[in-house]
């Protein structure tokens, strides 16, 4: 029997979802491959730097999420990059060793489901910018300090060309070194904002499967430089890697009203052209949106979302467009649980 109910997921608030939502969230490790915490970085700084400022409240919000790992990561991209890297980790190790009850570091692929059996938070620490590598030992240094995931690129640097500035080279020979000891040493290479001759390079550089964590289809978004095109979608996905689709406007459609529904599209565009093993969710934002914080108000959100229910409203719509209770599984989670199981197994000696 399918059970067709609907319910309020929160008793303060009018939106109601399918018991088959409901439970499918509740029951997945759902996995946000860019999964922001809080944008709110005087906030995060505070509960870093003070972990009692953290309060059960706070952890209440982020468990009614439905999210089970968030990748925070951000970019650094100006200064001491290695410097605001190192600090960044260590806030994020501080903040989930005073609050171990709260949050589990994600240091291997059990853990992604360790989070899930023992009710806490999963955190991926990750960078969106890997020039804090200065050598290719600081791929080891990172590593030992927790991180499992790093973008190659934000902008141009030394390692290749990024998909704003127009100056993309390609990968560079010291590029290909680094994602040989990322490969290596088991940390996840992220061409998520790499430009297009980069991306190319960076998969066919890897021997192991490559993420885009957080970026969209171009062909639906043709002039946005930072969505994929169908060609390094298709590469990356012969190689076992997963598109993380994202929830900022800009990347979803080109004006208009822009609502999950065109989310959706770029799910099923993924799908179709490469299987619906080869997509997964990684938002860019927190469960607040971008636009309560800027001022002037510019608008980065989606139409008539909910970010804290974000999840909830993907799951629905994907029920809404037949997908199978086991393929929104993959999406909300198995498809990158795979892939970084496979990308951090211990390489061939």
């Amino acid at each position: 029997m399918i059970n067709r109910s609907r319910f309020s997921l929160y008793a303060q608030n009018e939106a109601v979802y399918s018991a088959l939502t409901i439970d499918l969230v509740h029951r997945c490790t759902v996995i946000d491959m860019l999964g922001l915490v809080t944008l709110n970085f005087n906030k995060l700084s505070a509960w870093q730097a003070q972990p009692g400022r953290f309060r059960p409240a706070d952890f209440q919000r982020l468990k009614d999420s439905g999210i089970t790992v968030f990748h925070p990561a951000v970019g650094y991209t100006t200064g001491d990059v290695h410097a605001s890297s190192s600090r960044d980790i260590s806030g994020w190790n501080a903040l989930i060793a005073a609050r171990g009850d709260d949050f589990l570091r994600v240091d291997c692929a059990a853990d992604l489901q360790r989070a899930k059996s023992r009710g806490k938070i999963g955190i991926l620490i990750g960078q969106q910018n890997s020039e804090h590598f200065r050598t290719v030992e600081d791929v080891d240094r990172f590593y030992k300090l927790g991180q499992r995931v790093s973008q190659l690129t934000y902008a141009h640097n030394r390692i290749g060309g990024g998909s704003s500035g127009g100056n993309d080279t390609g990968l560079s020979a010291y590029g290909a070194q680094i994602v040989e000891r990322m490969n290596s040493i088991g940390m996840a290479v992220d061409i998520s904002h790499c430009g297009d001759r980069t991306t190319l390079d960076a998969i066919e550089a890897s021997k192991k499967p490559v993420l885009v964590t957080h970026s969209n289809c171009r062909a639906l978004v043709p002039y946005s430089a930072r969505c994929k095109t169908d060609e390094a979608i298709q590469r990356a996905a012969a190689r076992g890697g997963v598109v993380g689709v994202t929830m900022v406007r800009a990347f979803v459609r080109t004006g208009g009203a822009t609502t999950i529904e065109d989310v959706l599209d770029h799910i099923d565009h993924v799908a179709k052209l490469v299987g619906v093993e080869h997509v997964g969710v990684g938002s860019d934002v927190d469960l607040d949106g971008r636009d309560v914080r800027i001022r002037p108000k510019r608008k980065y959100d989606l139409d008539g979302i909910d970010y804290a229910k974000k999840i909830f409203d993907l799951t629905e719509g994907l029920f809404r467009r037949k997908y199978s209770a086991a393929d929104i599984e993959l999406i909300l989670g198995g498809n990158f649980h795979r892939a970084l199981s496979e990308i951090w197994a211990a390489s061939p000696a």
